[in-house]
């Protein structure tokens, strides 16, 4: 983000902490939403100095926010759960209560450290004290010494060959290019791992950290974005869970897992004719994927065309999407449809 860009927004944000303050659920209703709604008028006015958008507003303004990654997955999900927030309240029969406030503290805090980092402004260039004469130093080497001569002289005279300074320059090369593959390379496949481990355990914050750190490393990844969306889904948040597909298909148009999980995410919001495109796609870049094959089959369902539900259903044999044959519990899907793993796979591919 630019210097200015974050002064404003600091600005913004600035204006909001007396409200902040007084946020309390002891307040009297009126004040606390009268609070509530003041506070999310300054983070919506810092985020707008950050897109430079004087026109977007709540959740597109946090999804154009996390496209640029002007704020983390984290922040964006605490900043879109205050937004909901915002939009209860404006409902004058609406109590706000204790976990309204702390949506709004925590959105707040995250918006305030992410404006905390460096503002990329060079520091000043010392200036020498007024009055202090500089040094003369053309002066003194007017005339280099002799022995400075010799030194030149015998340099120039084992200079190496052409053809040997670029073999050289070669093989320095080859070092440097390794030897940032060893070190960048190995450390985004180390942090996307640790992030799936720290998935598969439960430890969410630990994922979403690690997921954040795959993508600082390599902003060309797909794979970090699909973890963050899959996240994102499940606890509700398709915008966010979507903005993520969406930089994953940017940096990979093809990959079979992002175009999957963007049909589970359209599929979960009951979106099943662009849910089944997707699915398509996915099924056309990877044939054996079982689970597009078998959540097509779902979404085909929902669309009332059963021949074809059937023909991908039993292409895909039994699994989580067996739930949602026609001759069971009428169509019905799973809490969570669509998983990142194929059931004939269990570690995760596209990676």
């Amino acid at each position: 983000m630019t210097a200015p860009a974050q002064w404003s927004a600091r600005a913004a944000l600035d204006a909001a902490r007396p409200a902040v303050a007084r946020l309390d659920v002891n307040r009297g209703t009126e004040d606390l939403a009268a609070d509530l709604i003041e506070t999310w008028s300054a983070v919506e006015a810092a985020l707008r100095s950050l897109v430079g958008s004087s026109v977007l507003s709540g959740q597109p303004l946090i999804r154009e926010a996390r496209q640029r990654q002007l704020i983390s997955f984290d922040q964006a999900n605490s900043l879109a759960q205050f937004e909901a927030v915002h939009s209860r309240v404006q409902d004058t029969s609406y109590r706000p209560n204790l976990g309204d406030v702390n949506a709004a503290r925590d959105a707040f805090l995250k918006l305030d450290t992410a404006l905390m980092g460096d503002s990329g402004i060079a520091p000043p260039r010392a200036v020498p004290v007024s009055g202090t004469p500089a040094p003369v130093v053309a002066a003194e080497t007017t005339t280099p010494p002799a022995e400075t001569t010799v030194v030149t002289t015998t340099a120039r005279r084992h200079r190496l060959p052409l053809w040997a300074s670029i073999v050289a320059g070669v093989i320095v090369l080859v070092i440097l290019v390794g030897g940032g593959y060893l070190l960048f390379g190995r450390r985004t496949s180390s942090a996307l791992q640790e992030g799936i481990a720290a998935y598969t355990a439960g430890q969410r914050e630990a994922a979403v950290s690690a997921f954040n750190r795959a993508e600082r490393e390599n902003p060309n990844a797909p794979m970090p974005h699909v973890y963050l969306a899959r996240m994102a889904r499940e606890v509700g948040n398709f915008p966010l869970a979507g903005q993520e597909l969406q930089l994953a298909l940017q940096a990979d148009p093809n990959n079979e897992i992002a175009l999957r999980e963007m049909g589970s995410n359209l599929l979960a919001q009951g979106n099943y004719d662009l849910a089944r495109r997707f699915y398509v796609r996915a099924v056309q870049a990877d044939t054996a994927d079982k689970t597009a094959m078998g959540y097509l089959g779902c979404t085909l369902v929902k669309l009332n065309r059963v021949q074809e539900a059937n023909n991908f259903l039993t292409r895909a044999g039994p699994g989580p999407w067996s739930n949602c044959t026609p001759a069971t519990n009428n169509g019905a899907l799973p809490p969570t449809p669509g998983i990142l793993n194929s059931s004939s796979n269990p570690a995760p591919t596209g990676q």
